[in-house]
């Protein structure tokens, strides 16, 4: 004899199922895109906006930051003028939408690669690295709510 699954198993695997992955991935690369956006006209109000504001959204570069009013400072403080902020672009990014509950994403991991030209002291500067972000799925949208850039 068979066994049969329980009502909520069976709805979780329906919306599985059905749930499609991309209109996340399009949410995350929109919000990405206009943080290049918002970085390459100096707002920095506006390029965090893709941060989850919240004591524990952390960053990792150089140190580690954690919360979201610290990590504001200091792109406020590091990135003064918009010389100092230059052009911003992402590459080969990739987006890995991890499912929570009923299958549904609830979290993503996303790496890629930055490039950021500007000039310093009358002289261009490129400065080149990767990145990892983890984002979250929330009632404000998907969030990043840890940055790890080097």
């Amino acid at each position: 004899m068979k066994k049969l699954l329980p009502i909520p198993v069976l709805i979780c695997l329906a919306i599985s199922g059905i749930a499609q992955a991309s209109p996340d991935e399009a949410a995350i690369r929109a919000a990405m895109a206009a943080q290049a956006a918002a970085w390459n006209r100096a707002d920095i109000p506006a390029f965090m906006r893709a941060y989850e504001n919240s004591p524990q959204t952390t960053f990792i570069g150089a140190t580690l930051r954690k919360g979201y009013e610290p990590i504001f400072e200091r792109y406020k403080t590091a990135y003064s003028t918009p010389e100092q902020m230059g052009t911003l672009s992402f590459g080969a990014i990739e987006v890995r939408l991890l499912e929570g509950s009923c299958g549904k994403p609830e979290f993503a991991v996303v790496t890629g690669t930055f490039h950021l030209e500007r000039l310093a002291r009358g002289e261009a500067k490129k400065d080149d690295g990767i990145f990892s972000l983890v984002w979250r799925k929330g009632a404000d949208g998907w969030k990043i709510v840890l940055d790890h850039t080097s």
